[in-house]
């Protein structure tokens, strides 16, 4: 786990596989913050870093319907369509038969810190780690 990640007390995870719907398993909040995406395997690797939730000029967070919940749900990945058919679509390309998302709320009533922050400090360790950033992101 990062250590960026350790001050966040608003937190869950969810496993996720091609038989089942993202729908249904998806168990993250509708508050802003970040998502790590885990492929399952011999060994769990760190494929995706993102985030929803903006603050603007005067400290006030804009927030989309449905947080962090929608943006892992209907969010656009590898194509012009919601992630609910995106992954599995891609897990099946990749041979993927599991995934983890873990999430945290960076930004609520008691935690402002802005997730686009958290989510480009986790690409960056990523980055010093590894030399790329994982890889279904595709830039940042």
């Amino acid at each position: 786990m990062y250590k960026e990640l350790k001050k966040f007390k608003v937190t869950n995870q969810f496993s996720f596989t091609t038989d089942d719907s993202l729908e249904e398993v998806c168990n993250a909040s509708e508050g802003s913050g970040v998502f790590l995406v885990y492929s399952i395997g011999d060994e769990k690797e760190l494929i995706m870093v993102g985030s929803t939730g903006t603050v603007q000029n005067d400290g006030t967070l804009k927030i989309k319907n449905g947080g962090l919940k929608d943006k892992i749900v209907e969010g656009h990945q590898f194509a012009k369509t919601g992630r609910k058919y995106s992954w599995p679509a891609q897990m099946k390309i990749e041979d993927i038969s599991t995934i983890e998302v873990v999430w945290y709320e960076t930004f609520n009533d008691k935690t402002k810190v802005i997730p686009t922050f958290v989510e480009g400090q986790v690409l960056q360790n990523f980055l010093d780690e590894n030399g790329r950033l994982p890889k279904w992101n595709v830039a940042f």
